[in-house]
């Protein structure tokens, strides 16, 4: 079923919400993973099963999402620069491991790792949306709580995705991964209507604190197929941060990545510095891994509270950072669309040179497409 280069998650148990055991979905994950012992229970029990945010990741949970899928980004918080994205999940919790994810606070009361049977529920609000405001361009992307990609081998989710966006003239659909898992993407026809975005950094980072993706130099023969088949390719250098030798380790993965890819075939590319909660951070020092702390190098530095109440490296190194970071990739190609994520406008002055206004940031991402 899969030509990646990293092996596909299969989950321990499978827990399966009673009133979903006929769908197409539960139907399809057990096709797929045979010998995983499955365990039928009612709604709302899943905060009882998972005792843990590491033990959420070792089970899969198969239940009807009750409420709204489309968000607008959490990244469009007061006094910070917006692309005006939008974000719907079809699940929750992710089955990789990465050091810094916000996933460790945000889902602490209830880790479960969820996919949600009701998609066309979820794609019909997104067709409300779209036909109520035909003028406009939507970004939407998957990839808020749950990698968009991880799952694919099970759900399926991107044979359905696709094919809709694919029929809309008023959105674009990115699905965000660190993983390699493409194989359902090269049987359709994205129709310039999607972008594959991978989740990059320093090669240090992806090795020692991004367990259970695919490394960097899988992600980026990924990149070479899809935008061989049609998709836009995305980049997100984020979380950047600030580890001993940072310039070497990221101007090392600008020339790597740029060497495989065709530069004008680029979405865009985002920037955005390390931030974390105190709350994340304090989860981060007491979760251990194969007996050992999470990782050290993410709380080594001096990080500074901002408006949002997330702290991130003190606003000269960030602006450092930014402007190396724009200065390799302008190099590689001036006409790249690049934005910086939830960071104020005095940042973007300073590494930048300009302030734009949400809307302007958003047209610049959409106008090529």
């Amino acid at each position: 079923m899969a030509s990646a280069a990293t092996p596909p998650w299969l989950p321990e148990a499978l827990w399966i919400e009673r009133s979903e055991v006929d769908s197409s979905l539960a139907h399809r994950i057990r096709a797929r993973a045979p010998h995983v012992p499955v365990e039928v229970a009612d709604e709302l029990a899943t905060a009882e099963q998972v005792a843990s945010f590491a033990d959420g990741k070792r089970r899969l949970v198969v239940q009807r999402h009750r409420g709204t899928f489309l968000h607008h980004c959490p990244a469009g918080t007061s006094g910070l620069v917006c692309c005006n994205y939008l974000v719907v999940n079809f699940g929750a919790n992710c089955p990789f491991d990465c050091s810094y994810c916000f996933l460790q606070e945000y889902l602490s009361n209830n880790p479960a790792l969820k996919v949600f049977t009701n998609v066309t529920d979820g794609l019909a609000e997104i067709d409300s949306v779209l036909q109520a405001h035909p003028q406009r361009t939507f970004r939407i992307g998957t990839g808020e709580l749950v990698d968009s990609l991880a799952l694919d081998h099970l759900t399926d989710l991107t044979l359905e995705l696709v094919p809709f966006f694919a029929q809309r003239t008023n959105a674009i659909l990115e699905l965000k991964t660190k993983s390699d898992h493409i194989d359902n993407l090269l049987r359709v026809d994205p129709r310039g209507r999607v972008v594959v975005s991978w989740s990059v950094n320093a090669a240090v980072i992806c090795n020692e604190d991004e367990p259970g993706t695919a490394d960097l130099g899988s992600r980026i023969a990924a990149a070479i197929r899809i935008q061989d088949a049609g998709y836009g390719v995305g980049l997100h250098f984020d979380p950047l941060i600030a580890f001993d030798g940072w310039e070497t380790g990221y101007r090392g993965a600008v020339e790597r990545i740029f060497e495989a890819l065709d530069p004008g075939r680029v979405a865009w590319v985002s920037l955005g510095s390390l931030r974390m909660t105190p709350r994340l951070k304090a989860t981060i020092r007491t979760r251990r891994r194969n007996g050992q702390p999470l990782s050290t190098r993410l709380l080594t530095g001096e990080l500074v509270p901002g408006t949002d109440g997330k702290e991130r490296a003190w606003r000269g190194l960030r602006v450092r950072m930014y402007r190396s970071m724009l200065r390799w990739l302008r190099d590689v190609d001036a006409r790249i669309p690049l934005y910086i994520c939830m960071e104020p406008a005095g940042v973007w002055e300073k590494a930048v040179g300009w302030v734009p206004s949400d809307r302007e940031v958003a047209d610049s991402l959409v106008g090529m497409h």
